[in-house]
């Protein structure tokens, strides 16, 4: 389902045939063709999720490629129940949410609207007003589409359940009050507030928190009537167990030094690193030990630039060099 971000960008520009999708399991055909004009919200969600691992994560080993034509957009690498196929689930599965709670509250679909329940007495000073995000839907949505491939009783069906929880409930997490001044002179006698998503970005960076400390699972196996189930618990006893707002994974991660079409790996040669840097991005940490090489590169910069009244800014063209340190 990750593919409709990757390769339905567009869905928004044309007419939807829900069949023509390739990879959905029935339930989700059935849900495209209930709510078939949102599906370009949920494209666009998972378009923005897949944006926004790529910024996380671009200056570690593994960052977040996608591979063209596939409906396997990361290949092998999400195939390992690790914690970067945590980040991803709860990533996508926040972007289909954002996304379709953006688009009722800006009244591109006539099934979903604002959310009607931020009526009651607003707080000193302001007054509700405006239109609240409906993140309930959006979350709704986002739980009918994204979970409906993970009905099987095994691990990696509750770990992706779980991690495509916490990436909604991050939303909610940090949904906050947005306002707007009204008076004489821009006074702000008065303000009208709604509540409002943060922008992506802000919950890009809260996953990525989640990411750093994910929790170690083990898997249990337990019978019942209908027959052997699947669960997780904590690895570690003396850590603290996970919430549902903390990712988790049960599988470790390969080291993406080099190239390993079984894992999904690509390998770091040729990325540029930060000779400064004693971080992952830092040549010494992502080029795994194997040196770096370093080229000099010119570009054109606009330089000595100068404001003119009124009004526009009159600037010359600069060449400068830079050193640019790539793994070798």
């Amino acid at each position: 389902s990750l593919a409709i971000g990757h390769q339905y960008s567009s869905l928004g520009t044309q007419p939807i045939l829900c069949g023509s999708i390739p990879g959905l399991v029935p339930k989700q055909l059935r849900f495209c063709r209930n709510y078939v004009e949102i599906m370009p919200s949920v494209a666009e969600g998972v378009k923005i999720g897949i944006q926004e691992c790529q910024h996380q994560f671009r200056g570690r080993r593994w960052n977040c490629t996608t591979v063209n034509d596939s409906l396997a957009i990361f290949g092998p690498v999400l195939d390992k129940a690790t914690r970067e196929s945590a980040f991803v689930h709860a990533i996508a599965s926040a972007g289909v949410a954002f996304a379709v709670t953006r688009s009722c509250a800006e009244g591109s679909a006539t099934i979903c609207g604002c959310d009607t329940r931020h009526k009651g007495s607003p707080g000193e000073g302001w007054k509700w007003g405006g239109c609240s995000e409906d993140v309930e839907f959006g979350s709704m949505v986002s739980r009918e589409f994204a979970d409906a491939r993970e009905n099987r009783p095994d691990a990696r069906s509750a770990m992706n359940r779980h991690n495509n929880e916490a990436g909604r409930t991050s939303i909610i997490e940090l949904m906050h009050l947005k306002c707007k001044c009204h008076g004489l002179s821009g006074s702000c006698e008065v303000k009208t507030c709604w509540w409002s998503q943060p922008d992506f970005r802000v919950i890009g960076d809260y996953l990525k928190d989640k990411y750093d400390s994910a929790s170690e699972m083990v898997v249990e196996k337990h019978r019942e009537s209908r027959g052997w189930v699947e669960t997780l618990r904590p690895k570690y006893n003396f850590f603290k167990a996970p919430t549902e707002k903390d990712l988790v994974y049960y599988e470790n991660s390969p080291n993406f030094c080099e190239p390993n079409p079984e894992t999904g790996s690509f390998g770091t040669r040729d990325r540029v690193c930060n000779v400064t840097s004693h971080g992952i991005d830092g040549c010494d940490l992502l080029c795994c030990g194997r040196g770096h090489n370093t080229r000099t590169e010119k570009r054109k910069e606009k330089c000595h630039c100068i404001f003119h009244w009124c009004c526009y800014v009159r600037c010359q063209e600069c060449i400068r060099v830079y050193d640019v340190h790539t793994c070798k």
